[in-house]
């Protein structure tokens, strides 16, 4: 039996509303509608989860008082591997992380709050998400700081085999969009490098650019000496303490073109190329590559040798800073003059990753007024733009409050009103075995065989690989299915 679902948010505010399932908070007090649903799952614990809870002492914070996000990520970083080797049943290594935006910075006295499940487990690998909130003891206030998503291996046994994992079971209807999505977002991070490619290909340009700063003057390096407090319980150096370090010379990068204390906004998705061990030597090597308006965006490089042998690159970051004026403002920055040759490959690689990042920030901004209502297609953006809408019409489709409004034809037709939002969701069971199922659904010829009420196609070629259809169906009534337009892209 295969399950087929259409969902659509109408109205003038579907798309956004849709979408603010994966956005932040307006307010670090208000708790968002997910939270409030999974109050209702609380009863059902995931045998993978792990939480950690660290009161935010003096030695964890930097000048401002306020949690060094290396500490943070030290923390985050040890709580996801605590959960993927519960679920793996052997030791576990950080292979990348996923973007991270920091919402709030936490202060001395707080507690943060940390949380990491496994969502799903594929061969030898698996993606954790990690959540952080934080905690005010005075005030009894809790508000969301940021969450991740960490991707994990196992490591060979002893006799050099593999440790192949056993499937993860969802059971709450949250676990079951995530388990779903796991899926996509581990297809965009085989893509990534290549999204970055098609965009540079396009001749990304930065209009207005003023020569005030060389980029060479913000050049950091530094070396430090791995020792056994640096290293986890398998002898590797902790990847935690990795990303700390980084963000450390990153830091200062950044310091030297702004020229006061920046606060880091978010870490691009980076990958672990290899591990470090106790008594090597890691030399980290970081560099503004691109300074726009109000943010600048940081590259470090960290690479692990011994006494004798060559470099082994380890990691590669991109961090995006702002500088703060006293009313919580950014400020503008001024502008970098890249370095020839690799300075330029830098600073219009920063443009390609800033048009990822603001085409993502408008499919899941709830600000209606501040951004357009939709981002425009083109062969360089469909894959991201595929995972941001795939991401939220998932999301939508897990809420608890559909109602069945019509039944005709073994066709249900449920509604979901949410404020200025009205969204709905075409339901329909093929009883037909899986080899069957994927054949029809994967050639659009097909759809006749289990779809009566579709009526035509037509063809939209791109130059890329993969074609758009657009089917149009026939009304199942007037004033529902009329004129109705599903676009889909079929691999």
């Amino acid at each position: 039996m295969v399950g087929l679902e259409f969902v659509c948010p109408t109205g003038q505010g579907a798309r956004s509303s849709a979408a603010k399932m994966t956005s932040r908070v307006p307010s670090y007090l208000e708790k968002d509608e997910d939270e409030e649903e999974e109050e209702d799952e609380e009863e059902m614990i995931n045998a993978t989860e792990v939480k950690m809870s660290q009161i935010v002492m003096p030695c964890h914070s930097n000048h401002r008082q306020e949690l060094s996000v290396g500490q943070l990520l030290k923390w985050m970083d040890s709580t996801a591997c605590l959960s993927a080797e519960r679920h793996a049943g052997s030791p576990c290594v950080t292979a990348s992380m996923d973007d991270i935006h920091f919402e709030h910075t936490i202060s001395v006295g707080q507690v943060v709050n940390i949380k990491a499940k496994v969502n799903r487990a594929f061969n030898t690998s698996m993606e954790v998400g990690i959540q952080v909130s934080c905690e005010d003891l005075f005030s009894d206030r809790h508000w969301r700081v940021c969450h991740a998503y960490a991707t994990f291996v196992t490591q060979r046994t002893n006799t050099g085999q593999k440790v192949i994992l056993k499937p993860i079971i969802p059971h709450t209807q949250k676990e079951q969009v995530e388990y779903s999505l796991a899926a996509e977002r581990r297809r965009v991070r085989m893509v990534h490098d290549d999204i970055i490619k098609d965009l540079l290909s396009h001749g990304s340009d930065q209009q207005g650019r003023c020569d005030v700063h060389a980029a060479e003057k913000t050049r950091v390096e530094s070396v430090e000496l791995v020792l056994p407090p640096h290293a986890n319980h398998q002898v590797n150096t902790f990847g935690g303490q990795i990303m700390a370090w980084m963000v450390n010379v990153a830091m200062i990068a950044a310091s030297r073109l702004c020229q006061a204390h920046p606060t880091l906004r978010t870490i691009d998705m980076f990958t672990f190329r290899g591990p470090s061990q106790v008594g090597d030597r890691l030399l980290l090597r970081a560099i503004v590559n691109n300074a726009f308006k109000n943010s600048m965006e940081v590259g470090v490089r960290a690479e692990a040798y011994q006494e004798e042998g060559s470099n082994r690159h380890i990691n590669s970051a991109f961090m995006t800073f702002e500088v703060l004026d006293n009313h919580g403002k950014p400020c503008t920055l001024p502008r970098i003059r890249p370095e020839p040759l690799e300075g330029e490959r830098r600073f219009q690689e920063a443009i390609a990753r800033k048009k990822i990042r603001l085409d993502r920030k408008y499919i899941i901004s709830c600000k209606q007024s501040d951004i357009p209502l939709s981002v425009p297609w083109d062969p360089t953006n469909q894959v991201y733009l595929s995972y941001n809408n795939v991401s939220a019409l998932k999301m939508l489709a897990a809420r608890n409050c559909w109602r069945l409004s019509s039944e005709k034809d073994k066709v249900h037709l449920y509604t979901l009103e949410q404020k200025s939002m009205l969204s709905f969701r075409v339901q329909a069971e093929v009883h037909v075995p899986a080899d069957r199922a994927f054949g029809l659904l994967a050639e659009l010829s097909n759809r006749p065989s289990w779809d009566k009420h579709y009526q035509s196609s037509f063809q939209t070629p791109v130059p890329v690989q993969g074609v758009p259809f657009h089917p149009m169906t026939v009304g199942i009534s007037s004033s529902i299915m009329q004129d109705k337009q599903l676009n889909e892209r079929m691999d």
